[in-house]
């Protein structure tokens, strides 16, 4: 029985499916959000859920950023069903689906990176209700948008990339369980550890080295989380058909 949301590929795009991937898109992630929380008056971009709590406290207080954080739910939710819309239309065609949307979230990326500069650069500076900086917002969580949706489909055997509650919850749930398990559980309990542990551990370096970066340049420090994106996308693209 075909899985539900799951999408099937051609022998020849495979999406990326090993634990230094899952590492990578979840250092992005909590690179990306950390970014965009310090730059953004408090912006959750990858885990965008999380902006309803700074919805609640600022409407007990200022509400300078309330345009932008309410703006972003649509904004999330657009990102995720074109996504979808796109992957499913690449994959009918036999296209690199994975390759081609992690090159347009580097694209949205870059250009976060773009306007959150040109804000900075502004004559009133970076502020929390300037359109400049609603853009910029706008822009990251779309990227973020993205690979949230392609954590649900085409590379949902990586596990969450953007999302730690879950992982981090399943982490203890399975230590626990390993105390008792017998080899065969155990062996699928390592497995789901392989997976979600470099995720969690790539999402706390990315949110801790993305805060000391933005200090030290700012939003030229998103360049790196797109170069890697790109390393990634290049090896997707160029991968070889698997053998029958």
């Amino acid at each position: 029985m075909k899985e539900v949301g799951r999408t099937s590929f051609p022998e020849s795009h495979k999406p990326i499916n090993n634990s230094v991937h899952g590492c990578v898109l979840s250092y992005v992630a909590g690179f990306v959000d950390v970014v965009g929380f310090i730059s953004l008056f408090g912006l959750f971009t990858a885990h965008v859920t999380g902006n309803f709590i700074m919805i609640g406290v600022e409407l007990t207080g200022s509400s300078e950023g309330l345009a932008t954080k309410l703006l972003a739910l649509p904004a999330f939710a657009g990102a995720v069903a074109t996504t979808r819309l796109l992957e499913s239309w690449l994959v009918q065609r036999r296209r690199p689906a994975v390759a081609v949307l992690l090159a347009i979230e580097c694209v949205f990326l870059l250009l976060f990176v773009g306007t959150g500069l040109l804000a900075t650069l502004a004559r009133a500076g970076l502020s929390a209700g300037s359109s400049l900086a609603t853009l910029a917002g706008m822009l990251a969580v779309v990227a973020m948008g993205i690979q949230n949706a392609l954590s649900r489909t085409a590379l949902a055997d990586l596990g969450p990339t953007t999302i730690m509650t879950g992982n981090t919850t399943q982490i203890v749930i399975d230590l626990v369980d390993l105390l008792t398990a017998g080899p065969e559980q155990a062996g699928a309990i390592r497995a789901r550890l392989r997976k979600m542990l470099p995720a969690v551990a790539g999402f706390a370096a990315g949110a801790v080295l993305g805060a000391l970066a933005f200090a030290a340049i700012s939003f030229w420090c998103v360049l790196l989380p797109v170069l890697m994106l790109a390393a990634l996308c290049r090896q997707q693209w160029q991968a070889k058909p698997v053998p029958a």
